[in-house]
């Protein structure tokens, strides 16, 4: 057995506390095996680095693990370039378990696409900035990872790497969707599917493509094709046991809400695939959501919004739709308190409601700019007067059509009169209705 094994068994004997003990054992593998060439002892230092990152992630020790990245650069720059990009990529995912640490991933990835660059590692490099885009999406710097996606495309399609093209078009058109061009979100996602249909696209690709179409779809306010798109991704993602399956299952929920379908959460929620969410928070906020939309109740409503503040303000789509939610209820609420009067005092409405004055009055204004009632709001008396809808009176337009009938018969009248000046004699005048060009 060769020393670095003995190290390394050395490192296993300490318990989960000693981390001093085990970093300092790991590290002196590392500084050991830099003059071997020996594949044990490669062995034995790849698994030293890998268990140093995982050391550091439970840590959350997000400085430490970027070192540990670059570290694994100097001594594998003799290996075969698929092991060493490998072992990037698994040291790389380890920053997933260290909250807030987008920035420092950002930074390493940027020294590591370098690094790819100077050892003409292309695959490497285009798979970095593959997940740099992904980094800059999260932290939205869109205009960065547009100007990357550029780029990256362009060497793509010279290679034709369908698997990496796919991912990179799906990225854009989250992008897309990000800055609120969904024009160009709907055309990279139709670039996606089209590289998609020429290659075996894995199942975490597939839900991915999928819950985008359904996100796009509820953007245009088509709840019911996007419900069938969520409800494939929920399938394939919990056939897997991927936890990601909980973020379709929120959005199946939010489109039944939106589809004014709130009884059928409840139901949804007791399939099978779903049994196992059913207790959790994130399920609980949305059937709080439903209950408070079903009772039509705008304080509850906000109640909600403020007790899962974080499962339900996190997700930026689910935000935004509840948003657009919260302002049905504020206008279904108002309509039903003003509905019966027709001079009614603000602060009274706004009492009623439990909203501000201010933010009563700009709605009520908006309201009546866009003609969901008639009235005008009374600022000096503080009063909203509420006027019945006006009937229809169609008099004035059967009138202008009687006056285009009448200036047709008097233009044919006026055009018989000029022939028969001109042609006195001649037996063939037009009948009435017809029109003649003189000259």
């Amino acid at each position: 057995m060769s020393s670095t094994s003995v190290l390394l068994a050395e490192a296993e004997a300490f318990g989960v506390d000693n981390t001093e003990e085990r970093e300092a054992i790991y590290r002196q593998i590392l500084e050991t095996s830099k003059s071997t060439v020996n594949p044990d002892q490669l062995r034995d230092q790849e698994t030293a680095l890998v268990k140093l990152g995982e050391l550091y992630r439970d840590q959350k020790n997000a400085q430490g693990l970027a070192e540990v990245v670059t570290i694994s650069r100097s001594f594998l720059s003799s290996t075969a370039k698929a092991k060493t990009a490998k072992l990037i990529r698994n040291l790389l995912s380890l920053f997933n378990g260290i909250p807030n640490s987008q920035q420092t991933q950002i930074s390493v990835l940027n020294d590591n696409i370098d690094w790819a660059k100077r050892e003409k590692r292309i695959f490497l490099k285009q798979s970095l900035e593959t997940r740099l885009i992904s980094l800059q999406l999260e932290t939205q710097q869109h205009k960065p990872a547009l100007a990357l996606i550029e780029t990256l495309l362009t060497e793509l399609r010279r290679l034709d790497d369908k698997m990496i093209l796919t991912e990179v078009h799906l990225l854009e058109s989250r992008v897309y969707r990000g800055i609120g061009n969904l024009a160009k979100a709907k055309s990279s996602l139709t670039s996606a599917r089209t590289a998609a249909n020429s290659i075996y696209c894995p199942p975490q690709l597939q839900a991915a493509l999928d819950l985008q179409s359904g996100v796009l779809h509820a953007e245009d306010k088509d709840y019911t094709t996007a419900y069938s798109y969520f409800f494939e991704t929920f399938e394939n993602l919990s056939s897997q046991d991927d936890p990601s399956a909980l973020g379709a299952l929120k959005y199946m929920l939010l489109c039944k809400v939106m589809l004014n379908l709130p009884e059928d959460v409840n139901s949804l929620l007791s399939i099978k695939l779903a049994l196992k969410y059913a207790q959790l928070r994130d399920v609980e906020s949305m059937r709080a959501v439903a209950r408070a939309h079903q009772t039509r109740d705008l304080a509850a409503f906000e109640q909600t919004l403020r007790d899962y503040r974080e499962e339900l303000s996190s997700d930026p789509t689910i935000r935004s739709h509840l948003a657009a939610l919260y302002d049905t209820l504020l206008e279904q609420n108002l309509l039903r308190i003003v509905e019966p009067y027709s001079v009614v005092e603000i602060e009274y409405v706004a009492q009623q409601v439990g909203q501000g004055r201010q933010d009563v009055e700009a709605k009520l204004s908006q309201m009546i700019l866009d003609k969901v009632f008639h009235g005008v709001l009374d600022q000096g008396r503080g009063c909203l007067l509420v006027f019945d809808e006006a009937e229809t009176d169609d008099t004035y337009g059967a009138a202008i059509e009687t006056l285009e009938e009448v200036s047709k018969v008097v233009d044919s009248l006026y055009a018989q009169v000029r022939y028969t000046l001109y042609y006195p004699r001649s037996s063939l005048m037009p009948s009435v209705g017809q029109s003649v060009k003189i000259a």
